[in-house]
């Protein structure tokens, strides 16, 4: 069972993916089965989670810190996308997470953040990840890699024309996920 404590105020956001001068945000901190938390800020744009983390654990000098982008109309579908990624997909790498649920919010994280993974719901409407990462790697050369998670099989052709680098399929499989995210931060680290 999660518990929740909420702490309105000024928050400083402290890692690239969540920094943002100081601003009055309502922060939600979750803690997780594992003993972990969650944090999330709540902003006149939506809400931003912006990362987890092990109470009381540091991480590792060798571990990498990555920012992983979650995109869905839908809070659930980014938690269970969260959930399968998890915080650490691989021994040596560390995620953190940031939410967009719409296309504008997703474009302006990309635009003002460091996004090291973009993972889209190619099922969001009105406007989907794959249509989002076509958008994203046509307009920008330093394009974050994208993960498109999709429901059929069959939209892989579609996923990609799209130009996506992977794509994975609902309900989403935790192994194969995070397999999948990691394989993907590690070719984008050593381009």
């Amino acid at each position: 069972m999660r518990q929740t404590e909420s702490i309105p105020g000024p928050a400083r956001l402290l890692r690239p993916a969540c920094r943002a001068a100081d601003r009055t945000a309502d922060r939600t901190a979750d803690r997780t089965a594992g003993g972990g938390r969650d944090v999330r800020y709540a902003t006149p744009g939506g809400t931003i989670a912006c990362g987890s983390y092990e109470v009381g654990a540091s991480p590792a000098m060798s571990d990498r810190q990555c920012t992983v982008l979650l995109y869905s109309d839908d809070p659930q579908v980014r938690d269970r996308m969260r959930l399968a990624v998890g915080t650490r997909p691989a021994p040596d790498l560390r995620v953190e997470f940031v939410e967009a649920s719409d296309y504008a919010q997703c474009v302006r994280l990309v635009d003002e953040y460091e996004i090291d993974l973009m993972l889209l719901d190619g099922e969001a409407s009105p406007g989907g990840g794959i249509g989002i990462a076509r958008q994203i790697k046509d307009d920008r050369e330093d394009a974050p890699p994208t993960c498109v998670v999709i429901a059929r099989a069959a939209d892989r052709w579609l996923a990609a024309f799209a130009e996506v680098d992977a794509t994975l399929v609902h309900p989403l499989d935790p192994v194969t996920t995070g397999a999948t995210v990691a394989e993907l931060l590690r070719t984008h680290a050593a381009a």
